[in-house]
């Protein structure tokens, strides 16, 4: 069972996995910035001053002043705004992802071109043939 497991961490396709998964992690750390200092601010900007992260309701009786309040007070909140966050997140990595992949099979198509031959051009006479028909063109003329 050792064996069988030591062969199936070395296949490529897991180590591919791994690092992925390890990429992916570090990804999204910087797409949480992105949307959270980046873009949140300007869609603010433009819708006057709306914060996505305070906009949510409370499910039942109390009062907070934010979702983390909320939370640590015990009461359910309907977090819109987070969830819009998460959905803008989302869309940011899918696009992102998008562009990586369309980039890969860009180069991926520029290397195939490269790698096929390109097609012989019909060969003409060689200059034998000419030599010959030259001779046999001045034999005719005698």
């Amino acid at each position: 069972m050792l064996n069988e497991f030591k062969t199936f961490i070395a296949k490529g396709n897991v180590m591919d996995m791994a690092v992925g998964i390890i990429i992916g992690a570090a990804f999204t750390a910087i797409v949480t910035s992105l949307v959270g200092d980046l873009i949140n601010p300007i869609i603010a900007l433009f819708t006057g001053g709306i914060d996505f992260s305070g906009w949510f309701y409370i499910l039942g009786d109390g009062t907070c002043a934010s979702v983390a309040a909320c939370t640590e007070a015990g009461i359910s909140v309907f977090a819109i705004g987070n969830f819009l966050m998460a959905v803008i997140n989302f869309l940011i990595v899918a696009f992102v992802v998008f562009m990586l992949v369309k980039t890969v099979n860009r180069i991926k198509d520029m290397a195939e071109k490269e790698a096929e031959p390109a097609p012989e051009a019909p060969k003409g006479p060689t200059e034998l043939d000419v030599l010959l028909e030259i001779r046999d063109a001045l034999a005719k003329q005698r």
